[in-house]
């Protein structure tokens, strides 16, 4: 049961770093196209939820139709699933604005890009600091 709840919180910091370094970088180099609404920190959250159940559940589905059907694409199948997350995310929430088609494709590469990113180092930083806290009260 905690590895599952850690996973599942690895998997929704990942998202929200993800979403949020996307929108830092479009903001960064004067893109327009993907952006986070700030004001709105709940719609923010929202939309990070949103993000993550989705692209939970889609991508075996996602994967497993690649696999029957198009082996070539089983390598796009997190980039695919970061896309179709991303659509329903800002369809349902009003915390997460993609309206170009720049943002929709650069957007969706580096959310994809920095989600996976964070998903593998995120544990490591995790783990660390866990080992950390167990020295310092021995």
């Amino acid at each position: 049961m905690i590895k599952f709840l850690l996973r599942t919180l690895v998997f929704l910091l990942s998202a929200a770093v993800g979403i949020a370094v996307t929108s830092w970088i479009f903001d960064g180099f004067d893109l327009d196209g993907f952006d986070v609404v700030w004001s709105e920190p709940l719609g923010f959250i929202l939309a990070v939820v949103i993000f993550a159940a989705v692209q939970a559940i889609i991508s075996p589905f996602i994967l497993r139709v690649a696999n029957r059907n198009a082996p070539a694409l089983v390598g796009a199948t997190g980039l695919i699933s970061t896309i179709v997350a991303l659509l329903v995310a800002t369809l349902v929430t009003d915390g997460l604005v993609v309206d170009t088609v720049l943002g929709w494709i650069l957007g969706s590469v580096v959310v994809w890009l920095v989600t996976m990113l964070a998903t593998l180092l995120l544990p490591m930083l995790l783990i660390k600091e866990g080992v950390e806290k167990a020295r310092e009260n021995d």
